[in-house]
């Protein structure tokens, strides 16, 4: 599977400590890869890194088959993201929000706002003022967001927080219609193991700044008796019945 995103022994220091230590991984097109860790592994530090939000300490990432240098930025018109806890204009409604969005990314297709938000399940709230939202409908609309341009690639970083169990469902099915329909390639995070073994083809697990282990599922499946979370805790724990 060719790989459209690629990072190479890439490291980050922040005020000399090291968080990320020379991570490697690959993320193939029109796959979900599903990046696994606790709170503060450093999930959320390699997807900035990958959006060009926070630069790398040492090593390469390429986005696209190009490198991802500080000046970078066209190749982000082909992305789409949530990036810890999406924020919007409170006092503007939802359809506005989106218009801004398109405006400063040079889209101009005037039926995706309609789509996105009907994809999210935010249909006939369109006109509703972000500050009479909950917390689960801003998650969606993040995720509306996210979409609108209809991205090669979406980068998700804990995209169901705050969604209840059937919101949570309806975000997996739509993940999964994104990649089975439009063929997005969609590397999603999270710290719930469950969550990522009904979405992912591979998963990525991420501790203390160091990648453990980056293997498909179905290897997982075939090789490994019991659940995707038994296999996490034994990686994360630093057990080899799972080596």
């Amino acid at each position: 599977m060719e790989p459209v995103i690629q990072i190479h022994q890439v490291s980050k220091a922040f005020k000399g400590t090291e968080t990320i230590s020379n991570v490697t991984m690959n993320i193939g097109r029109g796959e979900i890869y599903g990046f696994l860790g606790p709170n503060g592994a450093g999930k959320t530090t390699i997807m900035k890194m990958i959006l060009n939000l926070v630069k790398p300490s040492s090593g390469e990432i390429k986005v696209f088959n190009q490198p991802v240098l500080p000046t970078s930025y066209q190749y982000l018109q082909r992305i789409g993201s949530i990036i810890e806890y999406p924020v919007f204009y409170d006092r503007l409604t939802a359809k506005a929000n989106l218009e801004f969005h398109c405006e400063y990314a040079g889209y101009r297709d005037k039926t995706a706002i309609r789509e996105a938000l009907e994809i999210a399940g935010l249909h006939g709230v369109e006109n509703k003022k972000i500050h009479e939202f909950s917390l689960g409908m801003k998650q969606r609309l993040g995720i509306a967001r996210a979409l609108v341009t209809k991205p090669e690639i979406l980068l998700l970083d804990e995209p169901t927080n705050g969604l209840d169990p059937i919101g949570m469902k309806e975000i997996r099915e739509l993940l999964l219609l994104l990649k089975e329909k439009y063929g997005t390639t969609i590397f999603i995070s999270s710290h719930i193991v469950s969550e990522i073994e009904s979405l992912a083809d591979t998963i990525g697990v991420i501790h203390h700044g160091k990648l453990l282990k980056e293997v498909k599922m179905e290897t997982i499946r075939r090789q490994h008796p019991g659940s995707l979370e038994e296999y996490f805790i034994h990686l994360i724990h630093g057990g080899t019945r799972y080596a």
